[in-house]
């Protein structure tokens, strides 16, 4: 059998979405993060018909476009979202939109403002990843994959002006997620995966309460739910942008132990920027590993015979039935054709091995 293969998360928006993509503005992360927050605050009350024609039309074509390259489990591509923190925040109860607060996040990677957290976190009861779901699930018989931004990673991409107890907004943070998780569920998604790239960079936090965190954005998840946890070390400010920071390589070597033990049934850890030393792989005794074998920060395109000789190498160090192929990180930043060559090689390669 061929290795299995899926993306992680976001797909190259088509120049009609109308939404802006900070992937792609000018000014790097600190001056197009913001300007993006304020244009989707701006625009976010557009009821217009138009406007959902547009997004329905751009997740069918990332969804085609994955499943005709030969990826198994298709994302919905995070059409709609104009930050995949924010989108989420925004359907929380306690986060204030109009009032950014400036504040250096990812490790010291960027500055930038951020939405701020002025009261308590809770659910809205107004669900909405299940419509994103139901939309991108009409468009193939492939299952597709829901992302959600986890605990951690959103208290780094917002500013707090509220809680006192780091550990108190995690779990009010947690629970809102679980919220919007059972509704996925309940609307028949069975790949959920919450996003945690802050885990490899403050494992501290994730040992102390982020993993425990991780298992109640779980809660009542039925077992036929794949629960997935996706945990890069970084992303790029542009194409081709090599030196930018990333965390300590040994984080995953201090969480794979941890994870492992978690409610988790597959993870995702980068290895095609940077290669781990593969005894990591090892350290997971029954969690599946999606592998990153696709850089998502270099223009060259990798040829099917690396990506398969690496492939050949990992696999002396977990089962094949535990391993799944990917790019390392969402695919917004190498732009449409990057994406689609890419991908085409990644699962070529992944039907060799």
């Amino acid at each position: 059998m061929a290795l299995k293969t899926t993306c992680i998360g976001a797909y190259p928006k088509p120049d009609y979405v109308p939404v802006a993509d900070w992937f792609n503005l000018d000014g790097g992360l600190t001056d197009a993060s913001s300007e993006v927050t304020r244009q989707y605050t701006a625009n976010m009350d557009n009821t217009d018909a138009a406007f959902e024609e547009l997004f329905q039309r751009a997740t069918k074509q990332a969804i085609d476009e994955q499943v005709s390259a030969g990826i198994d489990i298709p994302t919905d591509g995070e059409m709609r979202r104009e930050n995949y923190v924010h989108y989420q925040c925004r359907h929380l109860e306690g986060f204030d939109f109009e009032n950014l607060t400036k504040r250096v996040v990812r490790d010291g990677a960027y500055t930038a403002e951020f939405p701020t957290i002025c009261g308590k976190i809770s659910a809205t009861g107004q669900h909405f990843l299940d419509r994103d779901f139901k939309t991108a699930q009409s468009f193939t018989d492939s299952p597709v994959k829901i992302t959600v931004p986890g605990p951690i990673t959103i208290m780094d991409t917002t500013a707090n002006s509220f809680y006192s107890d780091e550990r108190a907004l995690a779990f009010d943070l947690a629970d809102g997620l679980n919220n919007e998780i059972r509704a996925l569920a309940a609307a028949g998604c069975k790949y959920i995966q919450v996003d945690e790239p802050l885990f490899a960079r403050n494992v501290e936090a994730a040992l102390d309460y982020g993993i425990e965190c991780l298992d109640r954005c779980f809660d009542g998840i039925p077992d036929d739910v794949t629960r997935v946890m996706h945990m890069c070390c970084g992303y790029p400010g542009h194409l081709d942008d090599v030196d930018y920071h990333k965390a300590d390589p040994n984080s995953y070597f201090r969480l794979a132990k941890a994870i492992d033990m978690s409610s988790i049934d597959q993870v995702s850890i980068e290895d095609a920027h940077r290669h781990n030393g593969l005894e990591l792989l090892e350290q997971f005794s029954r969690t599946t590993v999606i592998l990153g074998v696709v850089a998502i920060a270099k223009s060259q395109v990798e040829t099917v015979e690396e990506i398969v000789a690496r492939l050949k190498i990992v696999l002396e160090h977990i089962d094949a039935d535990r391993l799944i192929a990917a790019p390392d990180c969402g695919l917004g930043i190498l732009g449409h054709d990057l994406a689609v060559e890419k991908l085409k090689v990644l699962c070529k390669a992944a039907n060799m091995v």
